[in-house]
C-alpha cells in the first residue's frame, strides 16, 4: 500500500499543518475539503479576534514550506479569523496546489471490502474514502492512511441543558443562532439572550453590550448553566494569554456596570413562543420572557457518522479520542494545563487512522492551535516510520490560570485549578481563539 496517498480530511489549520509535515517528509498527500476554499470554518467566524498571538498560530513545517516563496510569518499581534486565513492559511493551501480537493464532502471512511464487523484480512486492506462533490458526483479514493482533521464546527451543541434540543428549540430555530454574531445592529431595542459560558459566549455578550450602551431599550441577558460565574472571567494575572484575561475583565465590567444581566444556574428546558417573543424556561421553572433573539453558544461536538464503518475508540463522556481523554478533561484541565498528545495517545484500533485537532478533543473546550500542531507533527512522523520523532514532546503551552468545563457546575462559590487572581483590564476588544 506504500504507493497510496495519505488522505487528510479538512483543509483547516490542523489539516494543512498535517499536509505540510507529510509533504516535508516526501509523502504523497491528498487533502479533501468540504468548503470552496481553505479554512472554510475559520472564515465563518472571520470577524472574531483570536486571543492567541501570531507566533502560536503558525506551524513549523508550514513555515518552512512557505518561507522559500517569500512569505514571512507575522511576528506579533492577534489576528482576526479572516486575517489568519488570508495571511497564513490561504498561502499555505496555495502551496499544495492540486493536492487539495475543494467542494468535496467525505461521506464515509472504511477498509476496502470490509465493513466494521469483518476481521479477516482487515489490516492488510487499504482505507477507502467515500466522497461526493458539489455536483453530486460520488467517488472513492484509496489511501494507506487517513488523518481526520475535519473539526466540529458543523455540529454545535443545542441550548437544551441535557444535551438535546430544549422543548420548542427546533420550532423556534429562526430566533436562535449558534454562531457568534458579526453584526448586531438589527437587534437594537430588543431583548437578546446569550446562553453559554465559554469564550464564544463572552465575545457575543461584549458585542451586544456595545449595542446596549449606544441603543437605549436594548437588553442583554447572559444565562450560565453553572452555579457560579467565577471562572467565566478568565485567569487574570495567572493567564499567560493576556488578551484572554482582558476579554474576561471586560465581561466582568459590563456586568458590574449593569449593562448585561447575568443569571447563573439557569439550565434551559424550554422555549415558548408568544406574541411578545420567546420565553426561555429553566429546569427549575424560572423564566426569561420577551426575548427577541437567542445566541446559544454552548460548544460543539464531533460528528462521527462518516466513521461508522471504522473501529474507533472514543471516550464515552467527552467523545474525545480515548487515549487523550484523561489529559484534556475540562473538569480538571484548562487549555494550558493539558499535556502534549501525539501519535501514541491518538492511535486507534484501525492502524493508520488518526483523529486530530479539535475533533480529537470531542466535547472538551480546552483545545489550542499549538496543541493541534504538535499532534500532527507527531502523527506525520509516525506515518513515515520515524518513531523517535513521533515520541518526542515539542510542545510548550501558556498557562491559563483558569479551569473550564463543568467542575463547578453546582458550586455557587466557584473553583479553579489555579490560585485566585486579580483580573487585568486590557486595552483592546479581542476575543476567542
Amino acid at each position: 500500500m506504500s504507493e497510496l496517498p495519505v488522505v487528510v480530511i479538512g483543509a483547516g489549520p490542523q489539516g494543512l499543518a498535517a499536509a505540510a509535515h507529510l509533504v516535508e517528509r516526501d509523502e504523497n498527500v491528498v487533502v479533501i475539503e468540504r468548503g470552496h476554499g481553505p479554512a472554510a470554518a475559520v472564515s465563518e467566524w472571520g470577524h472574531v479576534r483570536l486571543f492567541s498571538a501570531w507566533p502560536e498560530l503558525t506551524d513549523a513545517a508550514a513555515r518552512r514550506l512557505l518561507e522559500p516563496t517569500g512569505w514571512s510569518a507575522p511576528a506579533s499581534g492577534y489576528p482576526t479569523g479572516s486575517e489568519w486565513v488570508s495571511e497564513y492559511l490561504v498561502p499555505l493551501a496555495d502551496a499544495f496546489g492540486a493536492r487539495i480537493h475543494y467542494a468535496t464532502t467525505v461521506t464515509g471512511v472504511a477498509r476496502q471490502g470490509r465493513d466494521k464487523v469483518v476481521d479477516a484480512g482487515r489490516k492488510s486492506q487499504p482505507f477507502v474514502v467515500h466522497t461526493v462533490d458539489a455536483g453530486g458526483t460520488e467517488s472513492r479514493l484509496l489511501a494507506r492512511a487517513v488523518v481526520d482533521a475535519s473539526g466540529t464546527w458543523s455540529l454545535p451543541n443545542p441550548a437544551g441543558a441535557d444535551g438535546f434540543p430544549a422543548l420548542g428549540e427546533t420550532a423556534a430555530s429562526e430566533l436562535i443562532s449558534y454562531r457568534i454574531p458579526a453584526d448586531v445592529s438589527d437587534l437594537a431595542g430588543s431583548h437578546v439572550v446569550v446562553v453559554g459560558a465559554g469564550h464564544s459566549a463572552t465575545h457575543a455578550v461584549l458585542r451586544l453590550s456595545e449595542l446596549a450602551r449606544r441603543s437605549p431599550g436594548t437588553r442583554v441577558t447572559w444565562l450560565l448553566r453553572r452555579g457560579s460565574a467565577a471562572n467565566v472571567f478568565g485567569g487574570g494575572i495567572g493567564d499567560e494569554l493576556p488578551e484572554r484575561a482582558a476579554l474576561g475583565s471586560r465581561a466582568r465590567k459590563v456586568i458590574d456596570d449593569g449593562v448585561v444581566d447575568l443569571v447563573t444556574g439557569f439550565r434551559v428546558a424550554e422555549f415558548q413562543q408568544g406574541a411578545d417573543g420567546l420565553t426561555v424556561v429553566a429546569e427549575d421553572g424560572r423564566e426569561v420572557p420577551n426575548v427577541g433573539r437567542v445566541f446559544a453558544l454552548t460548544g460543539f461536538r464531533p460528528d462521527t457518522g462518516m466513521l461508522r464503518e471504522l473501529r474507533i475508540d472514543l471516550d464515552p463522556t467527552l467523545e474525545a479520542v480515548a487515549g487523550i481523554a484523561s489529559e484534556i478533561d475540562p473538569n480538571i484541565h484548562s487549555c494550558g494545563s493539558v499535556s502534549a498528545t501525539g501519535a501514541r495517545e491518538l492511535a486507534q484500533p484501525e492502524q493508520g487512522f488518526f483523529i486530530v485537532g479539535v475533533k480529537s478533543y470531542g466535547r472538551a473546550p480546552t483545545f489550542l492551535a499549538l496543541t493541534g500542531f504538535e499532534q500532527v507533527r507527531s502523527v506525520a512522523a509516525h506515518l513515515v516510520g520515524d518513531h523517535e520523532a513521533a515520541g518526542r514532546n515539542e510542545l510548550t503551552l501558556p498557562d491559563t490560570g483558569v479551569c473550564g468545563g463543568s467542575g463547578d457546575f453546582d458550586d455557587n462559590a466557584g473553583s479553579c485549578c489555579a490560585a485566585p487572581a486579580t483580573l487585568q483590564i486590557g486595552a483592546r476588544p479581542v476575543a476567542v481563539g
